[in-house]
């Protein structure tokens, strides 16, 4: 899919504090994105040729670099369609790929080099595990937007299901480095949410903003939606929550004294 790496790319090297005028170039891959049966790529077309790095391109100081690169990969992991990582990305590697040289392998040793590498075998791992994120990559039912249109704030929030909707994933995408504390954000339905993933994780390199409880969505429309939830959303982060629905469906059950019909109706909940 080279019109989302372009357009990725282009968005992911834009100074955070401009993203939002580049909003569009985040969301528009989901416009084509079941057209064709796509690849999403950072291939090696893109790091030679003094085209830079992945890290090269990411802005601001090395620190934020590394953020960048967790949300950009975290982002292409939840998104429709196969991934593509050419070698060298996967730990940041800081030079453009030379074909008549080896990998500088020994950045991978470095801490902070380190630390995305794994953050990118976690990625891979949670990727496996999860089906929401791979087996309806073709499939328009496997994806919902739930804020798309949030360029102020530079946050996307969508769900991914599975073949079966047995599986469902909010994926939660913060394209500033600004943290957010009791931030709202529509969901889809009454339920449970536990954060499962957060690229934000110290030992990725992160600063440690995550949400360690479960949280209820309550009745409070928010982003179009009937329900809401508030988290924390961490600085230039992507974090996943595995949603279990509340069945609020109802079902007569029978007073002691009398038939079917003139029982009490009470709200059942999983």
């Amino acid at each position: 899919n080279m019109g989302w790496m372009n357009d990725f790319t282009t968005y992911m090297q834009t100074d955070p504090l401009f993203r939002k005028g580049r909003h569009g170039m985040l969301t528009f891959s989901m416009i084509y994105a079941y057209s064709e049966k796509f690849v999403l790529v950072f291939s090696h077309d893109e790091v030679v040729h003094l085209k830079g790095s992945m890290f090269a391109k990411m802005p601001g100081e090395p620190e934020e670099k590394y953020a960048n690169l967790r949300v950009a990969y975290g982002f292409m992991m939840a998104h429709p369609g196969k991934k593509l990582l050419f070698m060298g990305q996967e730990f940041a590697q800081e030079t453009e790929w030379n074909e008549k040289q080896e990998l500088p392998w020994e950045q991978a040793e470095e801490p902070d080099h380190r630390a995305l590498q794994q953050y990118v075998k976690a990625l891979n791992t949670f990727y496996q595990e999860h089906p929401a994120w791979y087996e309806t990559d073709f499939d328009a039912e496997g994806f919902e937007w739930l804020s798309s249109m949030d360029a102020d704030h530079s946050i996307i929030t969508f769900m991914r299901y599975d073949a079966k909707k047995e599986e469902r994933l909010l994926v939660v995408c913060n394209f500033t480095p600004v943290t957010y504390e009791n931030f709202k954000i529509g969901v889809p339905v009454a339920g449970k949410y536990k954060e499962i993933f957060n690229s934000d994780q110290i030992s990725f390199g992160g600063t440690g903003c995550i949400n360690a409880r479960q949280k209820s969505a309550k009745k409070i429309p928010w982003d179009g939606r009937e329900y809401s939830l508030t988290i924390s959303v961490p600085p230039l982060g992507m974090s996943v929550y595995r949603c279990v629905p509340t069945d609020t469906t109802t079902a007569t059950v029978p007073s002691k004294r009398g038939s079917a019909r003139t029982g009490k109706t009470v709200k059942k909940r999983k």
